[in-house]
């Protein structure tokens, strides 16, 4: 962790995790995890299936209650935080009630909070307005996703927890969905979202949580996170030439080949390509910076007990 989210106390955050963690038999789902989000963030929080991600939300949510360590969500337990209607959630399954209408369902959530969002503004927030007398189970997918979140805002959370929230929708839809989320973060809430899609992590995140085998094994922005990982990728053709040596070349981080085309990870890309240059002519020669893709392989590929980017 870094120093910054060390001091983040139960009274600054959002979210608490004080090893935390879960085990399921001999799985360790969730294996002694220290985090703290602060109120406004946009946190992202990534991991391959059965990383922990789903575990650590469910710890968060008091649906399941940690083995060991605490949870606590605005300082108290996550129980107490959901009841208050302090948190909304959006998970991946559940289906649309039939014969009602999109603004009879999110009333009714509303009525069950003490202090909910106005319906009309929940409509607005999720895009759905003009789709508020249609019947809930004739909307299309990407509609249903934003009824979804319409409910998940209902109780005027300050703090909404997301998880997969975009599977299965189309680009356009998905797009949409983000535009609604966004406009709900810039009311200074506090929104964690569960991805596979790492481009909406990159464009959508204040910060970048990477879990593994239930451990955090890094933590900051997504550039922190391609830093980390060898800041450029450098890539030429091969034409039937060896890589020997490419690994020894100044500022490369790892070496990949795909075909008959070499990629270097390199934190001096400049410095590769000199030398590079030093050992003859090169083809195809690009200098392109690291994605958040290369930087999430690398990570969970390696596993580290903690990457600190920050």
């Amino acid at each position: 962790m870094t120093q910054t989210q060390l001091q983040t106390t139960d009274s600054e955050a959002a979210v608490s995790f004080a090893g935390a963690a879960k085990v399921f038999g001999e799985v360790r789902a969730v294996d002694g995890i220290d985090l703290g989000i602060r109120r406004g963030e946009t946190v992202a929080l990534l991991g391959r299936n059965g990383a922990g991600k789903s575990t650590a939300i469910s710890l968060m949510l008091g649906l399941n209650d940690p083995d060991a360590g605490q949870v606590r969500l605005f300082g108290r337990t996550p129980g107490h935080a959901v009841s208050a209607g302090r948190v909304g959630a959006m998970l991946q399954d559940g289906r649309p009630i039939p014969r009602v209408t999109v603004r009879e369902v999110v009333t009714f959530v509303a009525a069950t909070y003490p202090r909910p969002l106005p319906v009309a503004e929940a409509l607005e927030l999720a895009g759905l307005t003009e789709l508020a007398d249609r019947r809930a189970d004739r909307l299309s997918g990407g509609q249903v996703q934003r009824v979804r979140f319409a409910v998940a805002l209902a109780g005027n959370p300050e703090l909404i927890i997301l998880d997969e929230p975009t599977a299965a929708l189309d680009v356009e839809a998905r797009h949409a969905f983000w535009r609604s989320m966004r406009g709900y973060a810039e009311r200074g809430n506090t929104v964690l979202f569960s991805t596979h899609y790492l481009e909406e992590a990159d464009d959508n995140a204040d910060r970048i949580v990477v879990v593994d085998r239930g451990r955090i094994v890094a933590d900051g922005t997504s550039e922190e996170l391609k830093r980390s990982a060898g800041g450029n990728l450098v890539s030429f053709d091969l034409a039937g030439g060896s890589t020997e040596g490419l690994t020894l070349l100044p500022g490369v981080v790892s070496v990949e080949v795909r075909g008959d085309r070499a990629r270097l990870r390199t934190d001096d890309s400049d410095a590769t390509v000199v030398a590079l240059a030093a050992l003859g002519a090169i083809r195809g020669l690009e200098v392109a910076p690291v994605s958040l893709d290369d930087a999430f392989l690398a990570l969970t590929s390696t596993s580290p007990e903690l990457e600190t980017v920050r």
